[in-house]
């Protein structure tokens, strides 16, 4: 018998559903452990926050398997959303650039996320404009397919921008 009894002690009458939802009626934690072994089944707390606590006579093994099962079929619907990165330099030339915008625009079509980093190294810190005027070409050419989720920002040595895919 799986039952909450600590909880139930607590409470002198609990209303009682028995297993095909039909109201047996508020009573003790006592008779309604005793209907529930006489039925060999669960006594089992459903809802402790009404006044009377609510108790339901169920098998308990069964109502988690279904349960998991419900869970298990709703997960396998759900679409996940995984943030791509792709990494671009202040110097990155026009063919390079279009590559790596055509592998957004790919990610995005897909329906994932799009992570574009700018990546400084060294004395490229001095010339951050370099990286912004990048930034700004691809946040302009991605305008049609997508919108920014997060806009250009200076994160340590990387200026980063998050697109994400168009709704329809």
């Amino acid at each position: 018998m799986r039952v909450r009894i600590n909880e139930m002690i607590r409470a002198k009458e609990i209303r009682v559903v028995d297993e095909e939802a039909g109201q047996l009626g508020v009573m003790t934690p006592e008779q309604a452990l005793s209907i529930a072994k006489s039925k060999e089944m669960d006594l089992v707390e459903v809802a402790p926050g009404a006044n009377p606590p609510v108790c339901r006579i169920m098998n308990y093994g069964k109502f988690q398997y279904q349960k998991s099962k419900r869970a298990h079929e709703a997960k396998k619907h759900q679409k996940q959303v995984v943030l791509k990165e792709v990494k671009f330099r202040p110097k990155t030339e026009e063919h390079d650039f279009q590559f790596k915008k055509n592998n957004i625009l790919r990610f995005l079509t897909e329906g994932n996320k799009a992570k574009a980093c700018i990546v400084f190294r060294g004395r490229e810190m001095t010339h951050q404009e370099l990286g912004r005027k990048l930034m700004d070409k691809l946040v302009q050419e991605l305008s049609e397919i997508a919108e920014v989720e997060r806009p250009p920002k200076m994160e340590g040595y990387s200026l980063v921008a998050i697109f994400l895919p168009k709704k329809h």
